[in-house]
Formats: structure tokens, C-alpha cells, sequence
């Protein structure tokens, strides 16, 4: 019994610093749908970590462009690794490639959200009247 606590506690210590992981996949959510996630958890986090699997790594290196491109995000770090996973129609074991890339804020980051919060505002007031 002992033990079971001990594995418990050690997982709550390992997964509190992942409150600002996105784990993306290309079949559930629309691409935007992250991108708009991915800068909320900056805004409380400083930082997220975008992590997925297979086919969706192409989808999570994407957003990270988008991030960038847009000024917003800054790369801090990136890592690849493989997963031994389970092939669910054949029941054997199979591995697949996994990516995690951890970006940061820009120092201009609350500048530029603060300028997108304005713009909208203003094309939402200018539709009413």
C-alpha cells in the first residue's frame, strides 16, 4: 500500500508543471482553436508546451510558426523523442515519433495582445452603429 501512495504523490509533483501543456491533435480541434489556447496559457503561464504524436507533429509545428511569425512566442526548447504505443486494430506494439516544443513570451507579447484586444473592441463597436 505503501507504494501506491508513494507512486501517487511522485505523479501529482511531476504533472503540477505541466498546467501550460497543449497536447494537440489534427482530428479533434481546428488549428486556430490551439493557436488561440496557446496564447491564453502564455498570458497566465509565460510559457506553454505544445506536445503531439505522429501525424499530428506537422499541426504543432505550425502553430509554433504562427506564434512566431506573429511576434508573440519565442522558442525556448525543442525535443523529439519516440513512444512505444499499442496498435489498436492489430494489437502489436508500434512506436510513434512524439515532439514537444516549449515556447516563451516576447518581451512585446502583452503589447501585441493588448493591440488585438483594441482592434477587436473597436470592429465590434463600429458593426453596432
Amino acid at each position: 500500500m505503501e507504494e501506491v501512495t508513494e507512486a501517487i504523490s511522485n505523479l501529482t509533483v511531476s504533472d503540477t508543471h505541466k498546467k501550460n501543456r497543449i497536447q494537440v491533435s489534427n482530428t479533434k480541434k481546428p488549428l486556430f482553436f490551439y493557436v488561440n489556447l496557446a496564447k491564453r496559457y502564455m498570458q497566465q503561464h509565460n510559457e506553454v508546451e505544445l506536445s503531439a504524436l505522429g501525424m499530428a507533429i506537422a499541426t504543432v509545428v505550425t502553430i509554433a510558426e504562427i506564434l512566431k511569425n506573429n511576434g508573440l512566442a519565442v522558442e525556448k526548447k525543442i525535443m523529439t523523442s519516440t513512444v512505444d504505443m499499442k496498435d489498436e486494430s492489430r494489437g502489436r506494439p508500434i512506436q510513434k515519433a512524439k515532439i514537444e516544443i516549449l515556447l516563451g513570451k516576447t518581451a512585446n507579447f502583452d503589447e501585441l495582445m493588448a493591440a488585438a484586444a483594441e482592434e477587436r473592441d473597436a470592429a465590434g463597436g463600429e458593426e453596432q452603429s
